[in-house]
């Protein structure tokens, strides 16, 4: 996941009987369409602090006000807060990319290792750091403006947002056949942490739009290349040549 410290829109004693505090999150929900997914705002009882449990309840809420809208939706939690393992798993700080040279680097560390900035990176040391090492960073804070992303030699512009976060997530996913069969069984994602506010890409929106391209039958077009990916996202597909992104 892309770390944030966690701002949540409030509003008191609305919808909550006990005058609780009431916090909306984001739900990302697989779409058969050309938008891919979309994206709902849910309202839910908010429980502060920072224990697992504490989050647990949140989400809890969040899940159970969604259903109320959403019955035939099944939700999942992506993040180390989920009550199920396949959403712990599927944390951007836990899902793994693991490459023909026997190396592995979670997705976070994919993601931060490839920030090009005005005065430095890629720092190409954070891919084997701790997601909580590579997060933290101070190179990250102190090069300038964020410019563009650089992996493998590779480069991607900072538009559209999402674009190369989720390309990330996506292969990353797919080369883990066990995790990918189970998500396809979900229709909707959440992660608590999430603030649209102060973040742009999310781990759950990557979720729901590697489900989408995979019940549209594009999954395996958009791995091809970046080019195929950039295509279908934008919705004129073209290329066939293969882009192999490991080492």
């Amino acid at each position: 996941m892309i770390v944030t410290y966690l701002v949540i829109e409030k509003t008191m004693n609305i919808g909550s009987n006990d005058g609780g505090i009431m916090a909306k999150r984001n739900v990302f929900i697989v779409d058969i369409s050309e938008k891919f997914l979309k994206k709902v705002y849910i309202e839910f009882k908010w429980f502060p602090g920072f224990a697992i449990s504490q989050k647990q309840k949140s989400i809890d809420s969040l899940h159970e006000n969604f259903i109320e809208k959403y019955k035939d939706k099944k939700i999942l939690e992506i993040s180390s807060k989920s009550r199920d393992t396949l959403g712990i798993k599927l944390s951007a700080f836990n899902l793994m990319i693991n490459t023909p040279k026997g190396k592995e680097y979670s997705v976070e560390c994919a993601f931060q290792s490839s920030k090009v900035f005005e005065t430095g990176g890629p720092y190409k040391d954070i891919l084997y750091m701790t997601s909580r090492e590579a997060k933290k960073d101070k190179r990250l804070r102190e090069s300038g403006k964020l410019i563009s992303f650089k992996f493998y030699n590779v480069q991607w512009e900072l538009e559209p947002k999402t674009l190369f976060y989720d390309w990330l997530y996506i292969n990353a996913l797919y080369i883990k056949k066990d995790l990918a069969n189970e998500v396809l069984k979900f229709d909707a994602f959440t992660d608590i942490e999430f603030n649209h506010l102060k973040s742009i890409n999310c781990q759950a929106r990557s979720a729901a739009l590697f489900v989408s391209l995979s019940r549209q039958g594009l999954l395996e077009k958009a791995i091809v290349s970046q080019l195929n990916y950039k295509n279908i996202i934008l919705n004129k597909y073209t290329d066939n040549k293969q882009m192999d992104f490991l080492e």
